[in-house]
């Protein structure tokens, strides 16, 4: 078993690490999570949901930032990375 699956185990690592994960964004001057979401979606950036993520965690369609133009599924992203002129972020 690796290290950190072993040490995720632990109570209260996750909040431990989010708020070094939270630390580390802040000394790189990243904005949080909600206001980088915002000024994707106000840069006409288009925004999906990973169907199977959606599917496994049970979430619902008002569960997701609204900018979220789609759930999809890897195929469809796939296809819409296609052609030339496509530039693709995952997150």
């Amino acid at each position: 078993m690796h290290m950190p699956t072993m040490i995720g185990g632990l109570p209260g690592m996750e909040a431990f690490a989010t708020k070094m994960m939270k630390k580390e964004m802040e000394k790189l001057d990243m904005p949080e999570v909600p206001e980088f979401l915002e000024i994707l979606s106000d840069s006409g950036v288009k925004m999906w949901a990973c169907k199977l993520a959606f599917d496994m965690f049970h979430y619902k369609k008002e569960d997701l930032f609204e900018g979220v133009n789609d759930i999809i599924t890897v195929g469809d992203f796939y296809k819409k990375s296609e052609g030339e002129g496509v530039h693709m972020l995952f997150i």
